[in-house]
């Protein structure tokens, strides 16, 4: 098979991947802390076994990059924390969708790290996913347990974006792997010092569900996108990674019995357009800096 195609089913089968991983938020009967430290250590013994394999080392080139590693370690720790707990209180469909406002929270971000700026478009697409957010909220008040989780969503979104703004200005010269395994090892650190009780009690199937999420849905998936870009553009794997919500919102209908509101079937749909247009429009805006 053409190198090309085979990295384009494996891209796919990678984004259907990580949208599975907010299904563990329901079936694993674990707060999103403990979920977030079982997923990060299987994640973490994984990669070094395959940085190691790679030949790669996990040393860091010099005392600020193990500062910057470590930064990013803990923005990640926070992203996946607030992720989990966005579902938990909300629900999956909610909760996805809430997180993929992201990629329009970066564009708003961008400025700060790269010194350009802000676009009109932009401005429109933050309005649009502001309206989709507002149509989702059924309750102005975080009384209200959707909305509380919505709002646990978008601050996730805020650290995903930072986490990967940052990433990329500082720490990019590392292979996806390698910054993975590093990253993850202080995910791990950080939630096991704040002292996670209760994994230690979990039934057997509880640590398989762990496994599988650190290992078949974060370790995994994160490695094959590392492989997947040698052959594809990064503007195809942006493009595809937005049919995650999509994914993980039909996984939660068939396999969790989910039924989304309107409100939120609507919502999403501004908030995942937003988030294709500004895809799309980054995109060019690059090749026409590099034509």
């Amino acid at each position: 098979m053409d190198p090309v195609k085979r990295s384009l089913y494996s891209l796919h089968l990678t984004v259907i991947l990580l949208g599975g991983t907010a299904l563990f938020s329901q079936i694993i009967p674990l707060s999103a802390m403990a979920i977030t430290l079982g997923r990060s250590f299987f994640a973490c013994v994984f990669l070094y076994l395959l940085v190691r394999v790679l030949g790669e080392s996990m040393r860091l080139d010099s005392k600020r990059d193990y500062f910057i590693g470590a930064l990013l370690g803990v923005v990640m720790a926070a992203h996946w924390v607030t992720y989990f707990l966005a579902m938990q209180l909300s629900s999956v469909s909610v909760g996805i969708i809430a997180l993929f406002t992201f990629p329009v929270i970066t564009v708003l971000l961008e400025p700060f790290f790269e010194g350009i700026k802000l676009a009109w478009q932009d401005m429109c697409s933050a309005l649009v996913v502001f309206i989709g957010i507002a149509i989702m909220v059924p309750d102005v008040s975080f009384d209200n347990d959707v909305t509380l989780g919505i709002g646990v969503g978008v601050f996730s979104a805020f650290l995903y974006s930072m986490r990967n703004l940052m990433h990329r200005k500082f720490f990019s010269h590392y292979s996806g792997t390698r910054a993975m395994a590093y990253q993850t090892l202080i995910v791990t650190g950080c939630i096991a010092l704040l002292g996670v009780d209760e994994i230690a009690t979990a039934d057997a199937n509880t640590w398989g569900l762990l496994a599988a999420l650190g290992i078949f849905f974060t370790a995994v998936p994160h490695a094959a996108v590392a492989a997947a870009l040698r052959h594809l553009r990064a503007k195809t794997f942006s493009l595809v990674a937005c049919m995650q919500p999509f994914y993980g919102v039909i996984f939660a209908i068939i396999l969790l019995g989910e039924d989304p509101r309107w409100q939120t079937i609507l919502g999403g749909l501004m908030v995942i357009s937003a988030a294709v247009y500004e895809t799309i429009n980054t995109q060019r805006v690059q090749q026409k800096a590099k034509a």
